[in-house]
């Protein structure tokens, strides 16, 4: 079995940002049945980055000295897909969530790329339900069932801006926020952004 990896877009409609992978499926047998099980991780380490990419991502993969050693493979997501019946090969739709949080190491890298392709890799296993002789047959995916593809950065960029126009997350602790809350209070300031640059020009930031 092969799978490749033909292009991606915008999940739509989608209530939370979510991108939607085309696959194309190809068999030597007619399949009942596919689950495929999907690791997507970002090759980090297979593009290159000028000096505004590096600027932009030291607070993930430490000051440029060190990207030698620290530039890796970046896990992007955990998905299943299911695969109905199909003879040949047959088009699917991988969806992978997406999210602006920037506790995740995905989410840090992909806000940090000024622009270029995002070089991935898709690691798939899975079970296929085939016919053999007419008898149905089971097995797994084989262990090196990958496949490649570079996303344009705007891709992401563009579904970011679509559901979180001109914003960006951050989580804090309950007890962060509270003091956060009580310093806007303190001060009468109208928002959350108003709360934060009085922070910042006051810490000279």
């Amino acid at each position: 079995m092969r799978i490749d990896v033909q292009g991606v877009e915008p999940a739509a409609p989608a209530a939370a940002p979510a991108l939607d992978f085309r696959l194309r499926v190809h068999a030597d047998a007619p399949v009942r049945a596919l689950t495929l099980a999907t690791q997507l991780r970002i090759d980090a380490d297979a593009r290159d980055y000028d000096e505004d990419a590096r600027r932009r991502l030291e607070g993930l993969f430490g000051p440029p000295e060190t990207w030698g050693r620290n530039v890796s493979s970046l896990l992007w997501a955990r998905t299943v897909t299911h695969v109905p019946a199909f003879t040949g090969s047959t088009p699917a739709t991988l969806t992978v969530p997406c999210t602006y949080d920037f506790d995740v190491a995905a989410a840090t890298y992909l806000h940090g790329l000024p622009g270029g392709e995002v070089p991935l890799r898709f690691l798939f296993t899975g079970t296929v339900f085939y016919l053999d002789g007419g008898r149905l047959q089971a097995a797994c995916l084989p262990w090196d069932t990958e496949a490649g593809h570079r996303m344009p950065v705007r891709v992401w960029k563009e579904l970011m801006d679509r559901h979180f126009p001109r914003t960006a997350w951050i989580r804090l602790e309950r007890d962060t926020f509270d003091r956060l809350y009580a310093h806007r209070v303190r001060h009468t300031l109208l928002g959350w952004d108003d709360t934060v640059r009085s922070l910042l020009e006051t810490s000279g930031g």
